[in-house]
């Protein structure tokens, strides 16, 4: 049995409580454990991302019980590589509360942190929905005691909002898997492909049902319209780290619906056929034109950030509602790219607030560093609006190419084409009113908290663009890799297989090699 898969798991959870039973009144000691365990879960997820590359599926079955009776975790090349994205955006957002001294300003900031770590690497890793429920659980427990983080009348009601939200959809999860236990007595996900797969259509109302209830319920994680109402708030007034930590949430539903729906309940399945293409297209483009709109018309810094993330999760969800093998490798490029820029985004919206005071998008004085901020903001606006040559553009040209063959091809390409257009004036109009349009401010009307943001601030906030750099010059690679990660999720055999005893690894032929 290879016990790395749940170090991920595992290691986050032991360093958290060790945090808050030793380390509580040290933050020097705290923040070397948070950052020593963050290391080496860059490390363990590098590992198993290698491993798994050559398209081998590895099982961990806890207390050598076997599946479907006993719990599994999963590692095939789009849960490894979900994880590696995870443990680097992580690390640098950690890297980067430490230098702004944000985890300084409330109680047990790097304990909820590691939480926060492994509800994300439990949610990738796991072989079966009970599991995924839980895991998304233990994220909305720990994700909210972190976006409350420092006090604040309006950020708590933004975190009630955010809990109320997210309750909603943890209830239609419990409904929709007690309808599938009802229904196929399982809840592993491998054992699930199959049973489904012997069920008739006349004994498919329940099943339809909980495909349903499930699609909504990573719709709300994915925050697509109209189950976007509670992110622009949550994003927009939690901790600028926190925010940007928060960038990989809505890939958890993205990355659920792409689990679930090429492996439970695949498109070429009788019983659930077209079910997820009768909305999911259209929200999506809606999803784009919300998020696009909210960006033009955004009068703070941080809530353009918010409303850019939406539009993104739109690009993301347009590819994956295509359902095709070339769409979802598109998907699968542009959500890393997605989850590196708007982590950014949010950190530099702190910086501009550490150096001037606010980041409302009006004139207002000079602030310490711009120069370099202003450069920082310049790279990451190109890149979420998709322009040449960063990873943006190159993400939402696979998207387009594969919207060719779809009968919505003429709505997708209007819509992203049009609304990117919206976004670069959007963006351009953010940055004229930050970064040019400055006066002078009175020594005596400085406030005390305006600062020059710190070296490792800026470190970290350069690490996510050179990632972001990175992806658009090793587009190539990246883009056969995701290739091979589409072919390995439409074929499914080797997963259920290792899943339910029989190993197996993909063909070159179905690697797409």
């Amino acid at each position: 049995m290879m016990h790395w898969i749940i170090l991920p798991i595992v290691l986050p959870a032991m360093v958290a409580p060790f945090i808050v039973l030793a380390a509580r009144h040290h933050i020097a000691v705290q923040r070397a454990l948070s950052v020593a365990g963050a290391l080496a879960l860059v490390v363990i997820a590098a590992g198993l991302a290698w491993q798994a590359g050559d398209g081998t599926v590895t099982l961990y079955q806890l207390s050598s019980w076997a599946a479907p009776f006993g719990i599994v975790l999963m590692a095939d090349r789009l849960a490894t590589m979900m994880v590696l994205l995870t443990a680097v955006l992580g690390l640098l957002v950690l890297l980067y509360a430490i230098g702004s001294r944000w985890d300084e300003r409330g109680r047990h900031f790097h304990a909820l942190f590691q939480f926060q770590l492994m509800g994300l690497m439990g949610a990738f890793l796991t072989g079966d929905l009970f599991n995924l429920f839980v895991f998304f659980e233990v994220l909305l427990i720990a994700s909210y005691g972190l976006m409350i983080h420092s006090g604040g009348n309006v950020r708590l009601r933004a975190g009630v909002q955010y809990v109320l939200y997210n309750l909603l959809g943890s209830t239609l999860f419990l409904f929709a898997l007690g309808a599938i236990y009802a229904e196929t007595g399982t809840l592993n996900m491998a054992d699930l492909s199959v049973r489904i797969g012997m069920i008739d259509l006349g004994g498919s109302v329940g099943i339809r049902v909980a495909a349903v209830m499930l699609l909504l319920v990573f719709a709300i994680k994915a925050a697509i319209v109209p189950l976007h109402f509670w992110l622009p708030s949550s994003y927009a007034e939690a901790p600028g780290p926190i925010a940007a930590l928060f960038a990989v949430m809505t890939k958890v539903g993205a990355y659920a619906i792409i689990r679930v729906y090429t492996l439970i309940f695949p498109p070429d399945l009788e019983v659930t056929a077209g079910l997820h293409g009768l909305w999911l297209a259209p929200a999506a483009l809606l999803t784009i034109a919300v998020g696009t709109a909210g960006v033009l018309v955004a009068r703070r810094l941080d809530r353009l950030a918010a409303y850019a993330v939406i539009g993104s999760m739109g690009m993301v969800m347009i590819a994956i509602a295509l359902f095709t093998p070339a769409s979802i490798a598109a998907a699968l490029y542009y959500v890393p790219h997605s989850t590196l820029s708007s982590a950014a985004l949010f950190l530099i919206a702190d910086m501009v607030r550490t150096a001037r005071g606010d980041v409302d998008l009006r004139a207002g004085p000079a602030m310490a560093g711009a120069p370099l901020i202003a450069g920082m903001f310049f790279v990451t606006a190109i890149a979420m609006v998709g322009l040449p040559p960063l990873s943006g553009f190159v993400g939402k040209l696979l998207i387009l190419t594969a919207a060719i063959q779809s009968p919505l091809v003429v709505w997708i390409w209007a819509v992203v084409l049009i609304t990117s257009l919206v976004s670069l004036v959007g963006f351009g109009l953010a940055g004229s009113v930050l970064f040019w349009k400055t006066r002078a401010r009175p020594e005596a009307a400085t406030p005390r908290d305006v600062s020059r943001p710190s070296a490792l601030s800026f470190t970290a906030v350069g690490a996510l663009l050179a990632l972001v750099i990175a992806l658009t010059v090793l587009a190539g690679p990246a883009h056969r890799y995701t290739t091979a990660t589409a072919m390995q999720l439409f074929a499914p055999g080797p997963y259920i297989g290792t899943a339910l005893g029989t190993p197996g690894k993909l063909s070159p032929e179905q690697e797409g090699n």
